[in-house]
């Protein structure tokens, strides 16, 4: 007789790609277009003298996102939901409107540069494809069920190897590159500490925080075996351990993606003294004439394929916070009708991210803005987020275990710190 280790879902254990789900997608949705023209900021910028920060925010990534992962899983609700359980309404309410602040900015600097690459690409008006890319995603979450749209979205984080790929097909001076990891050329001085803030604000994001602990939900709830693990206790082991594979992968893919985009604006632009890049889509036009067609229809189709992935989950994650923090329901799985608030945020804040970009809103200063609220918002989230993990109250037995302690506050601490920074550095 063969022995089958029980699962959540029951049966034998699955294969690693089929254990990949909520943790990949949210560490993919992480590189989304905001997030490639910061990296391609600084490594433009700094060449390799960012490259070691990827090492440093792996660990404290993965820590924060399995914590709001664990959240979820746990207790079967959101964050916010969670949190208007156990926390004062108010504060719950001043995070939430903090986060759709920065959610709706961060969306239409996403929509604009996936329009602004596909015009690149092959021309034509990139408003329209802005927009088109903007509505093609709200009619997907709408009207397709979350059993049916997660593949999708899991499917699309293949679209972030565009980027490998751009690196292969560029000449990387590997031995510069080693001894920078080992070595890193570090200038202390305020456009430095800066970039350092920036690229720390776009790897630890608050909405990654609540899609990933919706997702759990999401999953649970269209699940005819998975229970919150405070009342199925016995699901733990293999939900745990499912929950640390699934997060650690995401969060390394997200990382090394990271690095990869980095390593190509430092390899091509930096080293060619374009050290000014503002825009993803900037980055893509700029390596055309310096590193050819190819290594940029790279570039920009990955813009697309990325942006197709995180304005969901960004418009997602709002709708879910927002709903949370009402007490609304939530969920993609239910048709529009009986979740309405749910909808309603989704589709105001997708209009809303289109809206912005037919404005004469400047797109660098909107990301510039879009990262200070996700500054501000960031900590305090964070610092919930790990009293919540403590709380045998909100956990049951399953509070965080002392290496997700140790990494989770240490993350609070570094973006507690990169928000002093960024206003100890304001106008600089």
């Amino acid at each position: 007789m063969t022995h089958r280790r029980n699962t959540e879902d029951g049966g034998a254990e699955k294969p690693l790609w089929a254990n990949l789900s909520a943790g990949l997608v949210t560490g993919a949705a992480d590189d989304d277009p905001s997030g490639i023209a910061t990296y391609s900021q600084v490594g433009a910028a700094f060449g390799y003298g960012m490259l070691w920060c990827i090492a440093v925010t792996m660990p404290l990534m993965i820590a924060i996102q399995a914590v709001s992962a664990g959240i979820g899983r746990v207790t079967g609700h959101g964050l916010m939901d969670g949190m208007r359980k156990h926390y004062p309404h108010p504060l719950v309410y001043a995070l939430t409107a903090l986060l759709v602040i920065a959610n709706v900015i961060n969306l239409a600097a996403d929509i604009g540069a996936m329009g602004a690459s596909l015009a690149l690409l092959i021309g034509g008006p990139a408003l329209i494809y802005a927009a088109g890319f903007a509505l093609l995603s709200l009619v997907l979450q709408v009207f397709i069920p979350f059993t049916r749209y997660a593949p999708i979205l899991k499917l699309l984080t293949l679209s972030l190897f565009a980027y490998v790929a751009t690196v292969l097909v560029i000449d990387v001076p590997w031995l510069a590159v080693l001894k920078s990891l080992v070595l890193p050329p570090i200038t202390w001085n305020a456009s430095y500490a800066v970039g350092l803030v920036a690229l720390l604000g776009t790897t630890i994001s608050p909405y990654l925080f609540c899609w990933q602990a919706a997702q759990e939900v999401e999953e649970m709830d269209s699940s005819k075996r998975r229970k919150p693990l405070r009342r199925a206790p016995r699901q733990a082991p293999s939900a745990l351990r499912r929950i640390g594979i699934d997060t650690t992968v995401g969060m390394i893919f997200s990382n090394l993606i990271s690095f990869f985009i980095i390593l190509a604006a430092a390899v091509v632009l930096h080293a060619n003294g374009k050290v000014d890049i503002q825009t993803s889509a900037e980055a893509a036009a700029a390596l055309r004439p310096l590193a050819g067609e190819l290594a940029f229809a790279l570039f920009a189709a990955g813009i697309i394929g990325t942006g197709l992935l995180a304005v969901p989950v960004l418009a997602g994650a709002t709708a879910y916070a927002a709903a949370g923090a009402f007490g609304q329901r939530s969920g993609l799985e239910y048709k529009p009708g009986n979740a309405r608030f749910f909808y309603g945020v989704l589709v105001v804040a997708s209009l809303a991210g289109i809206a912005l970009n037919l404005t004469p809103l400047d797109p660098v200063k909107a990301l510039y803005w879009s990262a200070v609220v996700n500054g501000v918002t960031a900590v305090p989230l964070m610092t919930v987020m790990m009293l919540m993990g403590s709380r045998r109250k909100v956990m049951g037995k399953f509070t965080m275990p002392w290496p997700l302690k140790i990494f989770g506050w240490l993350a609070t601490a570094a973006m507690a710190a990169a928000a002093l920074t960024m206003f100890v550095t304001w106008g600089q």
